[in-house]
């Protein structure tokens, strides 16, 4: 019990860090500094239907996103990068709701917005993202960032087994809480 106060702790503290966002507008090139971009998590949405869209996933062959919803209860599509310093902040909450919820029917697929392939990979490796990832390499040009109206990051949609949005840009204690809600 001691090592998930802790753990909750850790988690709570990089929410905290991370209440700003990587944004398209600020960060032309990948690499300059951004202003942060404060985006308020929204716990439900109205359900709408998911946009499927493929790209390349680590090992270079296509995966789509349809591959993973109706198969398990939840999909979480996380859009992040391995320069954003918010989505590192975030990735602790994340990796924390993959251990906690995988095995009760969550499945999560990263969508990462960089553009170096052997950068990508050394942060999914590093901070311990153990789920699909799939990245066209285009950064901001990101086709699925495209189809979802992805201007900032970290920022994610989660997905019900019939294919409905039912929540988006859940972060740290609010994903948690969302998802202990929804998979008990």
């Amino acid at each position: 019990m001691e090592a998930t106060t802790s753990r909750l702790g850790a988690l709570l503290l990089s929410s905290l860090l991370a209440l700003t966002a990587c944004n398209s507008t600020a960060q032309n090139n990948d690499t300059a500094a951004t202003e942060p971009e404060v985006i308020e998590a929204t716990n439900t949405v109205p359900q709408r239907p998911y946009t499927d869209f493929m790209m390349p996933g680590a090992d270079g062959k296509d995966m789509r996103i349809s591959d993973f919803v109706g198969k398990t209860k939840y999909v979480l599509i996380d859009f992040w990068a391995s320069w954003c310093g918010p989505c590192r902040a975030e990735m602790p909450a994340v990796v924390m709701a993959y251990e906690l919820f995988h095995a009760k029917g969550l499945e999560v697929v990263g969508v990462s917005l960089d553009h170096d392939k052997a950068d990508w990979l050394d942060a999914v490796k590093r901070l311990n993202m153990t789920w699909p990832q799939m990245s066209d390499l285009k950064g901001w040009e990101c086709e699925g960032a495209r189809l979802y109206g992805v201007r900032g990051i970290p920022a994610n949609f989660l997905i019900d087994q019939d294919g409905n949005i039912v929540a988006e840009n859940l972060r740290g204690e609010g994903l948690i809480n969302t998802l202990a809600s929804l998979l008990p």
